[in-house]
């Protein structure tokens, strides 16, 4: 039997190369003899630098920027692929929200400045292609503190520069873009977007993810209209002729995709769609009998551009069945109709608390992998009716037995 196993990140606890990795152990405890081929993925968020260096071959760097919070400094990888004309970074390991103690979770405060440090340290190495990878962030800051870091000047009523996080949305007067860095004319940047979601509206930025970063209802309502006044302003300021506010995954990332978009002149592409292709994932697809993904926490956003839903998708349109591995599922059935899978398996053993759950995902995703291979030696015993087989020898039932295994 060929195996594809593409996992992305189990947030905060396993890299897409660290949950491949447990996914392929959990196989060949049982399935010895199948040929398992891992092609960890990522969507734009947690893993996507070291998916693409692995892939791509590279260096792996690190910087020291501004976190989240803006009071403290955090040490944030990146790398520079083969050839050194690109980089690409992530804007998670600057401006993530794992970064972010529970407590102090609150994006009219939180802001992508450290990412836009990235971007600098990027423009320092001479790279002429930037993929930022958008997602996991802690931030609905519309991108302005990644932009005021590469040298935009973003400015209240009085010509003072707005407050960091979301606050400085409500005050956006002014934007001038003069004192922006001048090498970023000569870059091209691309996008890798974790979802397809706008800027404003019931789908954006404000409404579907301020409450995931510790916005409570109020807040939402205040970043929403501070979100509303930044297209405004821009579109005023930077001349715009097209709709910054329904931009697909102009909304990533807390805004952050709109902002390069904006202020960069970014080309907005679906990270997942990016990183199979990168990885050779639709080959090895086709060469497999089955694929299996996984990530943290399958829900209603896993439809918008996450890496499970991306899977899925290259797996029907190639005619091979796909089970997810999950650490949580929000609507089961929904899941599995609306993105074709065909079974999902929680990859938690029992009642446990999000701590065990995270400090044991390693061997919690091994033995949930082992389970599906077991699953797999039953069902090639069943025969076509659903009676026992003894394999295409013609036993009894006259089913499949174990030997593709």
């Amino acid at each position: 039997m060929k195996i594809v196993v593409a996992p992305a990140s189990f947030k905060g606890s396993l890299t897409p190369v660290a949950a491949a990795e447990a996914v392929t152990r959990g196989f060949k405890r049982v399935l010895p003899s199948a040929e398992v081929a891992a092609v960890p993925v990522a969507d734009g968020g947690e893993g996507t630098v070291e998916v693409l260096r692995l892939a791509l071959g590279g260096r792996t760097r690190a910087a020291l920027v501004t976190g989240p919070l803006g009071s403290e400094t955090v040490s944030a990888g990146w790398a520079v692929l083969d050839g050194g004309g690109t980089a690409v970074i992530e804007m998670a390991a600057a401006s993530g929200l794992p970064l972010v103690p529970p407590q102090r979770r609150d994006p009219m405060v939180t802001t992508t400045a450290g990412t836009g440090e990235l971007i600098r340290e990027a423009l320092e190495a001479g790279c002429r292609h930037i993929l930022v990878g958008l997602g996991g962030s802690a931030t609905v800051d519309g991108g302005l503190g990644a932009m005021r870091a590469l040298g935009a000047a973003l400015l209240d009523a009085e010509g003072r520069p707005v407050p960091p996080g979301g606050r400085g949305l409500l005050e956006l007067a002014r934007v001038d873009v003069s004192g922006l860095d001048p090498r970023l004319a000569r870059v091209k940047v691309t996008a890798l977007c974790d979802v397809d979601n706008p800027l404003l509206g019931p789908d954006g930025a404000a409404r579907v993810f301020g409450p995931q970063k510790g916005a409570d209802e109020s807040a939402v309502d205040l970043l929403e209209r501070g979100l509303e006044n930044l297209v405004q302003v821009v579109r005023r300021d930077l001349g715009l002729g097209w709709n910054l506010g329904s931009l697909p995954g102009g909304g990533a990332a807390g805004g952050l995709g709109a902002a390069l978009a904006a202020f960069l002149g970014a080309e907005l592409v679906s990270g997942i769609d990016f990183v199979m292709r990168a990885t050779g994932l639709p080959e090895r697809i086709a060469w497999s009998d089955l694929v299996v993904t996984g990530e943290g926490q399958l829900d209603g956003q896993s439809r918008r551009g996450k890496a499970c839903a991306g899977v899925a998708r290259e797996a029907r349109r190639a005619g091979r069945p796909v089970v997810v591995l999950t650490g949580s599922v929000r609507g089961e059935d929904e899941a599995v109709a609306v993105l074709g899978l065909d079974a999902v398996l929680p990859v938690v053993p029992g009642p446990m608390s999000l701590v065990q759950a995270m400090d044991g995902a390693a061997v919690h995703v091994e033995a949930a992998a082992a389970r599906l291979a077991r699953l797999l030696v039953v069902g090639s015993r069943l025969g076509p009716a659903g009676g026992p087989g003894r394999g295409p020898g013609g036993g009894p039932g006259g089913g499949p037995g174990p030997g593709p295994f």
